[in-house]
């Protein structure tokens, strides 16, 4: 029962000020209408983009034999780093050179703090983040609803061409390390190539396998000429009546098949001396040369791809000119400066009907 007759005490003493706590919420009402009606208006420009996997710009992508699976869109390092970008120093330096943003914003660029001025008052009115589908989402406000738009479209370009060209840049680095590796490959190349050469005229070997062959058949060849021709001189030789003529041409014939087939034996040692070194130096030519050809189909590959235009950010939606204002809100503004002015009048009407019998001056004096 106490607590219902402290309720309607309550009641009974805002009825008593209720003309008071009117007037106050009707007062408080006006002004805010009065001062929310001299708000200036705001537009928001917003545009919504993905972003695109860097991989897209790797040779393998584009010529690559399909056995690699590459993603279009790109993960949460892509997005982080296109955030970044959006919320660099560079891009808002770009918008404010662009769009003269000290004249806009009427910020003397003479000023000591100009520069920190015009940064933190496109700051409040700018704004990027990642959606929960994974987009990313760049918002602009101002005054003007066509700057506003034209405002979030050219920083959406400007993220893509800014992380394009880190893209280019790596992709840069690439290609000097490709032309870089190709120079110093074909200077061994022709290092490999000059002793090759040399070693070649030195043995005479210019085909091992086909002169490897030749050579066996023409050693065996002359020495079974060799062979028979001795055996047929030493039969004649033992036999009577053989005329002296006919012996002296098959000594002669056998004298020229010897030196035939020293030449041929010496010609086989030689082979067999360089053989080996022929072969190494021969197979060492042709790994190089064949890398070497790699790495020109590479650098080609990446040239390419570097040429290209692969876009980093897929545009999900432009920021197109806004037809109502984004704020301020002047209902709300209205409804919360009269629901304050409500909340704070009860309270000040309870406490002075509370203590409206307290002699302050006593409590003040600390009599």
């Amino acid at each position: 029962m106490e607590q219902k007759d402290n309720l309607l005490d309550i009641i009974r003493t805002l009825f008593r000020w209720k003309k008071q706590i009117i007037t106050v919420c009707a007062l408080t009402g006006i002004g805010a209408v009065a001062i929310s009606l001299f708000l200036p208006n705001y537009y928001k420009g917003t545009t919504v983009f993905l972003a695109v996997s860097p991989d897209q710009a790797k040779p393998d992508a584009l010529f690559g034999d399909g056995q690699t699976r590459t993603a279009y869109y790109g993960n949460e390092n892509d997005i982080d780093r296109l955030l970044t970008i959006a919320q660099s120093g560079m891009l808002i330096n770009f918008l404010v050179d662009t769009f003269q943003l000290y004249q806009h914003y009427e910020i003397d660029p003479g000023q000591p703090k100009a520069e920190f001025k015009v940064r933190d008052k496109f700051a409040r009115l700018y704004e990027v983040e990642k959606t929960k589908r994974d987009a990313i989402e760049l918002s602009v406000e101002d005054k003007d609803r066509t700057m506003a738009a034209a405002m979030a479209n050219t920083a959406r370009r400007k993220i893509g061409e800014m992380a394009r060209q880190l893209i280019r840049e790596g992709q840069l680095r690439t290609i000097n390390s490709y032309q870089s590796n190709i120079e110093s490959k074909e200077a061994q190349l022709k290092a490999l190539s000059d002793s090759l050469i040399a070693k070649r005229r030195r043995y005479g070997i210019y085909n091992i396998d086909g002169q490897s062959e030749a050579l066996t058949s023409q050693v065996s060849e002359a020495e079974a000429k060799l062979v028979q021709s001795q055996a047929r001189l030493k039969a004649l030789e033992e036999t009577q009546g053989v005329p002296r003529d006919t012996i002296l041409q098959l000594r002669a014939s056998v004298r020229g098949l010897e030196g035939s087939y020293a030449n041929v034996s010496k010609r086989m040692e030689r082979f067999n001396d360089g053989m080996a070194e022929v072969g190494t130096l021969n197979r060492q030519y042709l790994e190089a040369n064949a890398t070497l050809s790699e790495d020109k189909e590479r650098l080609k590959q990446t040239l390419s791809v570097y040429n290209s235009d692969i876009p980093s950010i897929v545009v999900v939606e432009k920021a197109e000119v806004p037809l109502i204002k984004s704020r301020p809100k002047r209902s709300f503004i209205v409804i919360g400066a009269v629901a304050i002015a409500f909340l704070f009048s009860v309270i000040g009407v309870l406490i002075l009907d509370t203590y409206q019998d307290v002699d302050w001056k006593s409590v003040y004096k600390g009599s």
